[in-house]
């Protein structure tokens, strides 16, 4: 069964959620406060983490940054809050959430939301032809066990940021529109003022790039997109 931590401390929206989501076969417990969600976290992994950005007792970017650097089953990490400046969209995707849902919201689509970050942690068997490791240079990206190493260290990317790292990588040396990349990661349509996909992949660059500002990997295409350079490093 899928483990999820509700960080909410919306005591009313908390009872919303929680049976909703148990009603297709969710673990849901719920956290009132950062530091008890702190504690319940030492105890158990969880597969997703719904946090609320405005906490009583902490900043939810602050705890955001925490849980991705700390844990080590690397949960999704889904902002659910009722701060709809899309600053703090672009901040949150920076320090590590997978998605963002801006309150009020219907709870199918949290479910919805929930169930598209778990099937890219959970990629499916049935898939055929996909090749496991993709290789440039000293850069390895290990699609089968999602995991991405330059020159045989950890690049530590979010299932999203990932996900986005192979539609490249799989095309490369195609130019590929952010219209493209979100439609192969996330199976909608993109918002062509919606800053997200640029945000994922300057995180991608911080990680995999010998030079950020200078990327020889990953290179943006003005007025169209990005492409993965499909030549191998001397």
């Amino acid at each position: 069964m899928t483990t999820v931590l509700l960080i909410e401390d919306d005591t009313r929206l908390a009872q919303m959620i929680v049976p909703y989501l148990e009603q297709y076969e969710f673990d849901v417990l719920h956290s009132a406060s950062s530091s008890d969600a702190q504690s319940r976290m030492k105890m158990k992994d969880f597969d997703v983490v719904l946090l609320d950005l405005m906490l009583g007792d902490a900043d939810g970017l602050a705890l955001c940054r925490q849980i991705r650097a700390e844990s080590h089953n690397d949960p999704a990490i889904i902002m659910v809050t009722g701060r709809g400046d899309p600053a703090d969209r672009i901040i949150g995707l920076e320090v590590g959430a997978d998605d963002y849902l801006p309150k009020p919201f219907e709870p199918r689509e949290l479910l919805a939301r929930m169930r598209a970050v778990l099937r890219r942690l959970r990629p499916g068997t049935s898939q055929r032809g996909d090749i496991s490791v993709i290789q440039s240079g000293e850069l390895e990206i290990d699609t089968a066990a999602r995991t991405v190493t330059l020159r045989q260290q950890p690049c530590l990317l979010t299932s999203l940021q990932f996900d986005v790292l192979v539609s490249l990588a799989r095309q490369a040396g195609r130019v590929l529109s952010r219209e493209q990349i979100w439609q192969t990661v996330r199976g909608e349509s993109y918002d062509n003022f919606d800053r997200a996909i640029d945000v994922h992949i300057g995180r991608i660059r911080q990680l995999i790039e010998d030079d950020p500002r200078s990327p020889k990997r990953i290179i943006t295409v003005r007025g169209v997109g990005y492409v993965f350079s499909a030549l191998s490093e001397r």
